[in-house]
């Protein structure tokens, strides 16, 4: 079985790691949201790929989610005492990543060059492709002004009221090599447990890969795991821009946000907690096979139990 994720942030790299465990090496594609990259103190910076990367690596921070385990801070402390900006904080193993990023990318390497070989060296079994290797920043429109995704994320801490969302570049932006081409031999896509709007919606939003998505639905088992338990989202602002924006935020309203392929959206069936049984009719409603699990990934165990399960569905979906 070939299987592609979709994913972004820490739930999506979780979720990614429990199916890189339960899958042969090879057998997976993780296609990652690169809208929220930025240039920081001269450095390229790819949160959602090296939250990704080091989760599936098992370098990444395990009381975070995100940023190395062991960090040290002695660069950012030698920042701050020289009055620069320490907003973003990037530890001393982290800024190796940005460091060396930055000059294969100066040298003329793709972004998705770059990603390869530092999955190579990670010891990365699987392959993780970022969207595209054109820049395609988000922009979230906000009751104070339109803000770079990481200005209202970390600077802002999400406090401004979310009114939209733009993708800088999207229209002419290309997805990355294999992209398309891992849809293709897909027999399974899994949009992980990722913020619809801004870790989910950008990928799909690169010309070509949801038209590829929609060619393939007649070979393609496409479940999604819904990010929203009991009106909150386990980490992340996607329940408060689900709200500023009129929706309630719930596990209903994700599957209605990718939709049915019933009706005419991507989705054959559909994760949600327990916590959401209530839903449980609504969705079904919407043409959807369900499987209703704890969906909350505390630990390892979790992760790798959750994609188990996510596996074994889509087993008998495809059956």
């Amino acid at each position: 079985m070939n299987v592609v994720a979709l994913a972004g942030g820490v739930g999506g790299a979780k979720l990614a790691d429990g199916l890189a465990r339960n899958l042969q090496a090879g057998s997976l594609t993780v296609i990652v949201n690169s809208g929220d990259d930025f240039d920081h103190l001269g450095l390229r910076v790819c949160p959602d790929l090296d939250t990704i990367c080091y989760t599936l690596a098992g370098l990444a921070n395990p009381d975070t989610g995100w940023g190395r385990a062991g960090e040290t801070w002695h660069a950012m402390d030698s920042l701050k005492q020289l009055g620069g900006p320490t907003w973003f904080r990037l530890g001393d193993h982290d800024l190796g990543t940005h460091l060396e990023r930055t000059r294969l990318l100066a040298e003329g390497l793709t972004l998705s060059q770059v990603t390869e070989s530092f999955c190579e060296r990670w010891g990365i079994k699987h392959r993780i492709l970022p969207m595209s290797n054109d820049r395609t920043p988000t922009i979230v429109h906000t009751d104070v002004g339109q803000l770079a995704f990481q200005d209202y994320f970390v600077n802002q801490k999400c406090q401004p009221q979310v009114i939209g969302f733009q993708f800088n570049n999207i229209e002419s932006a290309q997805p990355a090599p294999g992209v398309l081409e891992s849809l293709i031999d897909a027999n399974v896509l899994i949009i992980c447990p990722s913020n619809p709007w801004v870790s989910i919606d950008p990928i799909l939003s690169v010309p070509g890969i949801k038209e590829t998505i929609l060619d393939r639905l007649d070979r393609l088992l496409v479940i999604a795991v819904s990010p929203i338990i009991a009106g909150a989202a386990v980490k992340g602002p996607a329940a408060k821009m689900y709200s500023e924006l009129g929706i309630d935020p719930s596990a209903l309203n994700v599957a209605r946000h990718y939709g049915s392929q019933k009706n005419g959206g991507l989705l054959t069936g559909y994760v949600f907690d327990v916590l959401d049984r209530d839903q449980e009719n609504d969705i079904e409603a919407l043409g959807l096979s369900t499987l209703m699990t704890n969906t909350v990934m505390k630990f390892d165990a979790d992760r790798i139990k959750l994609a188990k399960e996510v596996l074994r569905f889509t087993k008998s979906s495809l059956n």
